[in-house]
């Protein structure tokens, strides 16, 4: 049975607006231009905290750089603008240590497999775990990830993930599909007018060899229609 995460989560929303609650949520980040969006959205019902926790991201300058940006983008929505109003609950940001030895580790033995397959599932459980064990400990409602958003993840493996992990450590996971109501577009809006980096590949090593390789086959057609 297909499940739509997007009316759960509208669900969770009204009945908060209802009793007058702002929860507490722990909001795993991939990027700046993913979280873009998704703060937009939630930051009106949930005091955020961000958690940028990425291990997969290769190399060690392209994850500064994506931690750069996702501090300016907080600050820049923290702050509001000539022509945004600043959001409603104030955001704040937690950085995760830079670990690629874990993410290497468990994608040994499946280096050759296409992104999408169980070596990104096992990184999506990485990083959601991690989160869960920071929200647990810092007394958060719920947490959750921006990883959604994108076109190329799967939502229902996430919140799969996500809701063992609540069941592991009694921390509730927020439901969500933050690529509906056109929030994969609302996100590259963003992007353009906060002028933020945006990534050409998903961070790992693996997943820039197929980017990589997709451009080497398109500049080949190319050349191959011009002869």
């Amino acid at each position: 049975m297909n499940i739509n995460f997007q009316k759960e989560l509208d669900k969770k929303i009204e009945q908060f607006t209802i009793e007058g609650v702002v929860p507490k949520l722990l909001l795993h980040s991939c990027c700046a231009p993913c979280s873009s969006y998704v703060l937009e959205y939630l930051s009106e019902y949930f005091e955020i905290t961000i958690f940028y926790y990425n291990p997969n991201i290769n190399p060690e300058a392209e994850y500064d750089r994506r931690v750069i940006e996702q501090r300016r983008l907080i600050d820049e929505l923290n702050q509001g603008s000539d022509t945004r109003v600043a959001v409603k609950h104030k955001i704040k940001y937690e950085i995760g240590n830079y670990e690629p030895e874990r993410f290497f580790a468990l994608a040994k033995g499946h280096e050759e497999e296409n992104e999408g397959g169980e070596r990104c599932s096992k990184c999506y459980e990485l990083r959601l775990e991690e989160a869960a064990i920071i929200a647990k400990d810092g007394g958060y409602d719920y947490f959750t990830t921006t990883l959604s958003i994108s076109p190329h993840k799967d939502a229902a493996k996430l919140n799969e993930i996500g809701q063992a992990l609540e069941e592991k450590y009694q921390v509730k996971y927020l439901t969500s599909d933050f690529k509906k109501k056109n929030g994969y577009k609302r996100s590259v809006e963003l992007s353009k007018e906060h002028q933020l980096y945006r990534q050409d590949y998903c961070g790992c090593v693996y997943s820039k060899r197929e980017m990589l390789e997709r451009e080497e086959q398109k500049a080949t057609a190319i050349d191959n229609n011009i002869e």
